[in-house]
């Protein structure tokens, strides 16, 4: 009988801590919000470097050649990063090896008219070539794969 009671108590042990494993993994975002753990996120590059920046009393001066500005649509997409009277700093993308999972861009899509923003979350290689997959980071679901003919221009920056 004590055989028995062991065996049953060990598989309700096991039970427990499978479900408690799947539950946790199931709802990992919450956790991480709730418990003071952070989810480790992918982060765009590192695009300006310190001798780049200029600042005096008078003047912040950032020497970027070929940036332009840019304004975003209130779409909550990228929200919080990105929004309504937010002004992006971005630079002309003229390589696919220069961008990386991470990344913001602004891209041509086929299913639509304009340019959308969002990250870059896949950088991978098809029968077609190089392609990258996106995702608004406000969106549950990625965007279809582009390739770097439709990619205009990669996020260095916003000011907000």
């Amino acid at each position: 009988m004590k055989k028995y009671t062991f065996i049953l108590l060990f598989i309700v042990f096991l039970l427990g801590w499978f479900s408690n494993s799947t539950y946790s993994q199931i709802n990992e975002p919450e956790q991480a919000l709730f418990s003071g753990n952070s989810l480790e996120l992918y982060s765009p590059s590192d695009w300006v470097k310190e001798d780049q920046i200029e600042l005096n009393k008078q003047f912040l001066t950032l020497n970027i050649q070929d940036a332009s500005l840019a304004t975003y649509t209130d779409t909550n997409s990228m929200d919080p990063v990105l929004d309504y009277g937010a002004i992006g700093i971005e630079i002309n993308a003229k390589s696919p090896d220069e961008i990386h999972i991470g990344d913001i861009v602004a891209y041509e899509p086929k299913w639509t008219t304009g340019l959308v923003v969002h990250r870059v979350i896949e950088k991978g290689i098809d029968s077609q070539g190089e392609y990258f997959i996106t995702k608004g980071d406000n969106n549950a679901d990625p965007d279809p794969k582009i390739r770097f003919n439709q990619i205009r221009f990669i996020l260095i920056g916003v000011l907000y």
